[in-house]
């Protein structure tokens, strides 16, 4: 029994440890005394108001969004039961991209700040719709109609840059698909939370079904499972936790994909087992990530997105060659 909690207790402790050390670390170090003044006493000053408006959200949101991609991706590996499978699979993530850059290419964001993630949630939820609407008979069906969706957001994203109206419309564009959680605040983490929670609800209702699905689509229907109406949670899920995390922060790659991987040697392969642990690792995954973009000597900070893929590519050629070794032949 204490063996069984030793790793939740460091995981918590890491987690807590990581937080502060966001709170703390940037262009501008803050005092850890400053840092304890503004718990108790709040102040005015530079330092308390680098703290509270920017790090301390930066900080949530970073949990929030990896929290969101670690549980989506788990759900997603286990409804499709494919190993590989991530949000961007099934046209989310492209979806609520075109979405926040419709905002700026119309050049609607200057204007109204929250209009880029709002479009982004829009478009997140019409690209499930239609991914749904075309792949609704079966998980290839459904992976190939991601895919197919996924290929027509891009081709709008292509299409935007490609008629940007000036140069500086395409470098917004081209900087804001890149991801990063800098300069985000408060509005952002309220406009994101409410569609977050009502994911995670729906990602989370998927639970017992998923486990019944790894015997098979014709054995899960045999126990009682609604397969439609699973697709539906999951992807309705998905397009709410991850679109509404795209739409504040842009498209992160890969934490998705290795949250799931990372947890199922402690908690098995069991999918109910593996989503709150998949999401508590997505959490921490970004939130280090967000801290080593800071961290990194550069004129300009590291976008987030461009660090989570140069640390997520090398995972995905480990895993399928791991894959390919245990195929039988």
């Amino acid at each position: 029994m204490v063996k069984r909690l030793i790793l939740p207790v460091v995981a918590v402790l890491v987690l807590l440890a990581c937080c502060l050390l966001s709170l703390l670390v940037g262009r501008v170090w803050i005092d850890p005394a400053v840092l304890a003044d503004g718990l108790t006493t709040p102040r005015t000053d530079l330092a308390w108001l680098i703290l509270f408006e920017l790090r301390v959200p930066r900080t949530v949101l970073a949990l929030l969004v990896g929290g969101s991609l670690g549980l989506s991706g788990a759900v997603l590996q286990g409804l499709l039961r494919n190993p590989l499978a991530d949000p961007g699979l099934l046209g989310v993530t492209a979806g609520a991209s075109l979405g926040a850059v419709i905002a700026i290419y119309f050049g609607l964001s200057a204007s109204v700040a929250l209009v880029t993630p709002v479009l982004g949630i829009i478009g997140a939820v019409l690209a499930a719709a239609l991914t749904l609407a075309i792949g609704r008979n079966g998980t290839l069906t459904m992976i190939l109609a991601g895919a197919a969706v996924s290929g027509l957001m891009g081709a709008g994203l292509s299409l935007a840059l490609n008629f940007a109206p000036s140069p500086y419309a395409a470098y917004e564009i081209t900087s804001w698909l890149l991801g990063s959680l800098a300069d985000r605040g408060w509005d952002q983490v309220l406009l994101a939370l409410p569609f977050m929670l009502a994911g995670w609800a729906c990602l989370i209702a998927t639970m017992r079904d998923l486990d019944a699905l790894t015997l098979g689509e014709v054995q899960a229907e045999s126990l009682g499972v609604n397969l439609g109406r699973t697709r539906l949670l999951a992807l309705a899920g998905t397009a709410l936790a991850v679109g509404s995390a795209t739409a504040v922060c842009g498209s992160i790659g890969f934490i998705g994909l290795m949250a799931p991987h990372l947890v199922r040697p402690f908690v098995g392969h069991e999918p109910r087992r593996v989503l709150l642990p998949a999401a508590f690792v997505g959490a921490l995954l970004l939130l280090v990530a967000d801290i080593a973009a800071r961290l990194i000597p550069s004129s300009l900070e590291l976008k987030l997105g461009v660090l989570t893929s140069l640390a997520g590519t090398p995972f995905f050629f480990w895993l399928v060659l791991r894959l390919r070794r245990m195929a039988p032949s």
